[in-house]
């Protein structure tokens, strides 16, 4: 079973930058996304960036061009670099690994952005 922790997340002024990180332990198969997801207050989750290999990204468009997103295979990790943040990326983020069709959560990490 894929069990997932993220690091990273704390208060940040508008402009700042953030890294977050997922750890995780199982299995992985690396044909397999891996990804971040952000919920925020009243809101329903949504995605924001996934990555299977180093060329096969995908970003929602209101994150392009600020944040990147970077998988380790063999650390078992996937980051999120957050930069030019605004006060509208203040969320819960998730980790999320998709096995085949399940989706595998970590508890999430609290990113405020707020001055």
């Amino acid at each position: 079973q894929v069990q997932l922790v993220e690091f990273g997340g704390g208060l940040v002024q508008p402009g700042g930058s953030l890294r977050l990180s997922c750890r995780a332990s199982g299995t992985l198969y690396s044909i397999n996304p891996m990804g971040w997801y952000r919920q925020a207050p009243g809101k329903e989750r949504e995605l924001v960036a996934t990555i299977t290999t180093s060329t096969n990204t995908n970003y929602a468009d209101s994150v392009k061009d600020r944040f990147a997103i970077f998988r380790d295979y063999n650390r078992k990790t996937v980051d999120l670099q957050m930069n030019s943040l605004k006060p509208e990326d203040t969320a819960v983020y998730y980790c999320n690994y998709n096995h085949f069709d399940t989706d595998c959560w970590g508890e999430g990490t609290l990113v405020t952005v707020s001055s």
